[in-house]
């Protein structure tokens, strides 16, 4: 069986001050490199064979400062990029909250019935991950990689593999560990 260390990508600026950042390019901080490194010493001796991470910042800078410093190679992973939150994408979360009191009840009650303006659902979200995984799957049918994932998208990916209900989806990473392991059953979706 495929065991998946599911990784989130280190903090940004955006992320300590509470913004939106989607899919929106914005480098690791300072904090966000520490936290790089502080899971590298956590997942050292863990025998990946591969680290996988989209194309956008701070993920794939992640995936690259991990590998390096594990000795892995590093693989980006084509239409893993996080959820196009569109408008939203730089706003303080707090001020959609202020904004936009109905929509964000909404993306808190049933994430997968609200699209941002200009932005992408999470169904449409869902249908790249679930598409990514299957390849992946294919690949790699036994042994450990690591898989570098922003909110919300690390919760799709432990949704499909049964591990999560999605629930609130502003703050899914906050009381998230660094890293966790996930076995690779496939499971439920999301339903729409």
């Amino acid at each position: 069986m495929l065991t998946i260390a599911l990784i989130r990508p280190g903090e940004s600026e955006y992320d300590s001050q509470g913004r939106v950042q989607g899919n929106l390019d914005v480098p690791l901080s300072i904090e966000g490199q520490r936290q790089v490194e502080r899971v590298a010493l956590e997942l050292g001796g863990t025998e990946l064979e591969v680290i996988y991470g989209p194309d956008c910042e701070p993920a794939w800078e992640t995936t690259e400062r991990l590998a390096g410093l594990l000795g892995v190679k590093a693989k980006s992973i084509a239409d893993m990029q996080n959820l196009d939150h569109g408008l939203w994408q730089g706003l303080l979360i707090d001020d959609v909250k202020r904004k936009h009191p109905k929509v964000y009840r909404q993306w808190q009650e049933n994430p997968a019935s609200v699209c941002p303006p200009e932005g992408e659902t999470l169904p449409e979200a869902q249908d790249r991950v679930q598409t990514c995984l299957a390849k992946l799957l294919k690949k790699h049918k036994q042994g450990r990689i690591g898989l570098v994932m922003p909110e919300p998208l690390a919760s799709l990916v432990r949704a499909h593999f049964g591990q999560l209900d999605l629930g609130d989806l502003w703050h899914a990473g906050a009381d998230r560990p660094a890293w966790e392991w996930i076995e690779a059953r496939p499971a439920s979706t999301i339903e729409r």
